[in-house]
């Protein structure tokens, strides 16, 4: 008896998976990853198998971190892609994407049969290629022998993220890969295309010279900030001696006119003037205190 009752169940949990077979749909696309230049059409396709006299009903949505919206519905376009979206039997063609289209688009389809109501669904994922802005660039204009000194490079607009390349006097500076000519020219620098950094563990006087950065990333063209110029020199240790001995200087002459000052007996004369003065200023008061007393 606990048998039959296994097998009972058995079928009809076979029936109900043959029923979710029958009544879903084949939904194909020609590509489920669609990549379009900004300010240019993508065309999201989606195909499916169905007879021409079956009544169809197609919805787009996006589908985004805060939920899903609707980009087609009720046969119209709803939001951002209204006036510049069209449909392609079941797909769409947008014009003039945007930086702000990109995402994950879902196309759903359902058709009324003998077996019920029929439903499908296919994936999209468009990414919107973005040429790079021109980048800003960090370069400082002094520097002294010896010490570190980091260049900076970025921009980021640019999709994908954009790699950088900088230039000394309009020549493009080698990355430090340890063999080869960028061994031989025996680099002080570290070039890191990815960050946009230059950096120079121990700067020269022969890494002197005009600056500038190109960003790019393969989509329209390259772009590059301003030429500034970097001038690095020796510490002038002559120079700080020189201001040492004059700071001494002038502390030691200041000790010497206080000594003078005080051998002269300019402080005692001028301790004795003040006290003659408050005596005679205190006598007055006691001879108008009393004055008034009387």
């Amino acid at each position: 008896m606990a048998s039959r009752s296994l097998r009972l169940l058995l079928f009809g949990y076979l029936g109900v998976l043959s029923y979710r077979r029958a009544s879903g749909i084949s939904i194909e696309t020609d590509n489920k990853n669609v990549k379009a230049e900004e300010f240019k059409e993508a065309i999201l396709s989606c195909k499916h198998k169905f007879s021409k006299g079956m009544s169809l009903r197609i919805e787009w949505k996006k589908i985004q971190s805060q939920g899903v919206s609707f980009v087609y519905y009720n046969g119209e376009f709803t939001g951002d892609l209204r006036g510049r979206a069209e449909m392609l039997n079941t797909g769409i063609r947008i014009r003039n994407v945007t930086r702000k289209d990109s995402g994950t688009y879902r196309c759903e389809i359902s058709a009324k049969s003998e077996e019920g109501q029929r439903l499908g669904e296919a994936t999209i994922t468009l990414t919107v290629l973005v040429a790079p802005t021109m980048p800003v660039c960090e370069v400082p204009s002094s520097a002294v022998t010896g010490t570190v000194v980091e260049l900076s490079c970025k921009e980021t607009e640019g999709s994908p993220p954009s790699e950088y390349q900088w230039y000394k006097n309009g020549v493009a500076l080698l990355e430090k890969t340890g063999t080869g000519s960028a061994r031989a020219a025996n680099i002080t620098y570290t070039m890191n295309k990815k960050s946009g950094t230059l950096l120079f563990n121990t700067v020269t006087k022969n890494d002197t010279g005009e600056y500038f950065c190109e960003a790019s990333n393969g989509i329209g063209l390259s772009q590059k900030c301003s030429v500034k110029r970097m001038q690095v020199d020796d510490l002038n240790v002559s120079g700080i001696i020189a201001a040492v001995v004059f700071v001494a200087l002038v502390m030691a002459l200041c000790g010497l006119g206080v000594f003078y000052a005080q051998k002269k007996g300019y402080f005692t004369k001028q301790s004795s003037s003040q006290k003659t003065n408050y005596r005679s200023t205190s006598e007055k008061d006691f001879k108008h205190t009393k004055s008034f007393v009387i």
